[in-house]
This record gives structure tokens, C-alpha cells and sequence, in this order.
């Protein structure tokens, strides 16, 4: 033993080897004032119901649709209605703060034991150790449920070693990256004028059946269609048909045809393991406010999990306190806002 301990002393004091570890140490140093412990993120603990004991990660960072008030109101409707645990990570900045599309999501580690991944991303190119917990958890075949802009929720330079997650990657291996060979589809462009016009999602009569649909109806979307041509194998649940203007009951846009917006499939993960996969190019905070659309969306994410006998088309999925949406309208929301502030069931997503 004590050989061994001179050995490894011999080593480290060699001039060599001494600098190198003073470099790293000094890298290490500086990481830690540029990314500063945050504060413990925000979970929603239900009680009881049907996916009590279940894990769901929700990761919200996207730079429009609002992602940072969806996904906390459907991680507590997750959690209140159906008793599974909920973890809500965003997008922050160095402080702390929410910010909305920002590459730096801590605690991306939770999914080495989450049980499902919700994620509506965009653009993201996240450090080393906030993607490797992502990829570790595709690679084992984790359940997962994404919306709109999650089709390109990783733009990332071609000498990365996540490379192949990018939305526009051209490799054969991994074509159209995490949004076409995970959800289904990548980026491929709006379907219609964005921001002047809504969508309805009409329910595919060949798939009434399925659990995703059950109890779904006048499902409608706040936001403008996108294109998308599901990969082959997927099965296609709604139809997206453009809206002439922003409420449920606007006129058909006729020169439109309905365009695939929610679906589900498997992806082959590198474990061997199939996982689902739930995908709507829809899902602003918006969105949540219409009854079919949440229904949809609650009912993926427990179709995600295997827990589809335990859903009812009468399921309780009201929302869980105050829920503010942004996108359009007039309503206003602090600048400055912690995950913290969202905690409990009352509190306003997001406040004043």
C-alpha cells in the first residue's frame, strides 16, 4: 500500500503532471463562478391517483410559444389529478431567473431515474453535463412526450459530440436529429400566417379509439399550424386545420388542407428498448386553456407512461390555480421570475 501511495505521489508532483492538474483545477474553479449552484427545482408531489409513484421531467426552454407557463400548469395537473411527482426544469440565466429559450437547464440529471420526459425546447445547445443525462435517457428507451417547437428543440454546431440531435442534421444515421428520429418530424416551416391565425384539431376517425383520444372533443390551438410529415411507423391521432383568425369558432381557411398535429410512435432506442412517444406541433400556454387540447395533452403523457386503462374520458383534468398565458392578449408578467415563485398549487403561472 504505502508503494502504491509513493507511486501516486511520484505522479502527481511531477512537473508535468502538477501543471496540468493545476490547470484543471483552475478550469473546474472558473466553471463554478461562471455556473453557481441554483436553488432546488421545482416539484409538484401529488397524493394519489393513478400515476402515484411515476417521475415525470418537464423541460421547458423555448424562446415563444411559452413553454415556461405550460409545462408547469401540466406538471401540476400530472401531479394534483393524477398523483405522479413532477419536475419542472427551464431555461435560466446565472441568477436564477427563468429565461426563456436560454441553453443552460440545470439539473437535466433527475432523468437518470424519471419515468417520463416531457420537453418543449428550442434551439437549445446545453453544456456537456445538461445533454448527457438527455441522450443517457433516450439511450435506455424513456418514454417521451414533446410539443411544437421540441420538433427543433436542439441547434447544435456540427464539431459537438451532440451533433446528431441538431434539427437539421443531414447524416443518414440520424436524419432530421432528436425531432424526426425521436418525436417524429423536425422543422420543416409554418403552415399558414403565425400569430394571425389559430388552429382546430380535428380527431382522425380511423384512430377514435385510441386512449390519447378518449374523452377528447372542439380540441382547438391559440397558435398558427406548422408543416408536418410524420416519419413512417408513426400513427397520426389529429389533423390540423388552419383557422381564418384567433378564436375556436373563425372560419375554415379553405385554401388550407388539414395538416398531421399530434401523433404517436416507438423510437429504437441503443438499450434495444422501444419508447413512446406522444408529439403535437401544438402546446402554448395558451393551448392549455381549451378542455380538448389539455385532454389531449394529459392523456399522451399518461399513454406515455403505459397507464392508458387508467384513462377516463371523464378525467379530472381542470387546471390547477391561476394560469396567465402570454402569447396573445393583454395579460403582462414580471420580468424577473424564479422557479421557486411557482411552487404550490395557487400560485399564478406566472405572476404580475
Amino acid at each position: 500500500m504505502s508503494g502504491l501511495i509513493e507511486a501516486t505521489f511520484l505522479q502527481i508532483i511531477n512537473p508535468r503532471n502538477f501543471m496540468k492538474t493545476i490547470l484543471l483545477a483552475s478550469i473546474f474553479a472558473v466553471v463554478a463562478l461562471i455556473r453557481p449552484a441554483t436553488a432546488a427545482p421545482l416539484v409538484y408531489q401529488g397524493d394519489a391517483g393513478p400515476a402515484q409513484g411515476k417521475h415525470v421531467v418537464l423541460v421547458a426552454s423555448d424562446h415563444e410559444y411559452k413553454s415556461e407557463e405550460a409545462l408547469p400548469m401540466l406538471g401540476r395537473i400530472l401531479a394534483k389529478h393524477f398523483g405522479a411527482k413532477c419536475t419542472v426544469l427551464f431555461g435560466q440565466d446565472e441568477q436564477g431567473f427563468i429565461r426563456p429559450g436560454q441553453s443552460n437547464i440545470p439539473d437535466t440529471e433527475l432523468l437518470k431515474t424519471a419515468d417520463l420526459m416531457v420537453i418543449f425546447t428550442r434551439f437549445q445547445d446545453l453544456p456537456a453535463d445538461q445533454m448527457q443525462p438527455i441522450v443517457d435517457y433516450l439511450d435506455r428507451g424513456g418514454p417521451v412526450v414533446g410539443f411544437r417547437t421540441s420538433t427543433h428543440g436542439f441547434k447544435i454546431p456540427a464539431e459537438s459530440p451532440f451533433a446528431k440531435y441538431d434539427y437539421g442534421y443531414k447524416g443518414e444515421d440520424y436524419k432530421g436529429g432528436f425531432g424526426r428520429q425521436i418525436l417524429g418530424e423536425t422543422w420543416v416551416g409554418h403552415y399558414g400566417p403565425n400569430h394571425k391565425s389559430s388552429t382546430r384539431l380535428d380527431l382522425v376517425p380511423a384512430a377514435k379509439e385510441h386512449p390519447v383520444l378518449r374523452g377528447v372533443k372542439n380540441a382547438w390551438a391559440e397558435i398558427g399550424a406548422y408543416n408536418a410529415y410524420p416519419i413512417e411507423g408513426s400513427e397520426v391521432l389529429a389533423m390540423a386545420q388552419p383557422l381564418l383568425g384567433m378564436e375556436p369558432g373563425s372560419a375554415t381557411d379553405e385554401s388550407k388542407l388539414p395538416m398531421a398535429g399530434a401523433w404517436v410512435r416507438e423510437y429504437q432506442s441503443k438499450s434495444g428498448k422501444k419508447g413512446r412517444v406522444f408529439a403535437s406541433t401544438y402546446g402554448s400556454s395558451g393551448d392549455l386553456m381549451n378542455e380538448g387540447f389539455r385532454r389531449m395533452a394529459v392523456n399522451g403523457c399518461l399513454w406515455a407512461l403505459g397507464l392508458e386503462d387508467k384513462i377516463k374520458v371523464d378525467g379530472d383534468v381542470s387546471l390547477v390555480g391561476p394560469l396567465r398565458p402570454t402569447f396573445h392578449g393583454g395579460a403582462k408578467r414580471a420580468k424577473d421570475v424564479k422557479p421557486e415563485q411557482l411552487a404550490g398549487w395557487d400560485s399564478p403561472i406566472l405572476p404580475e
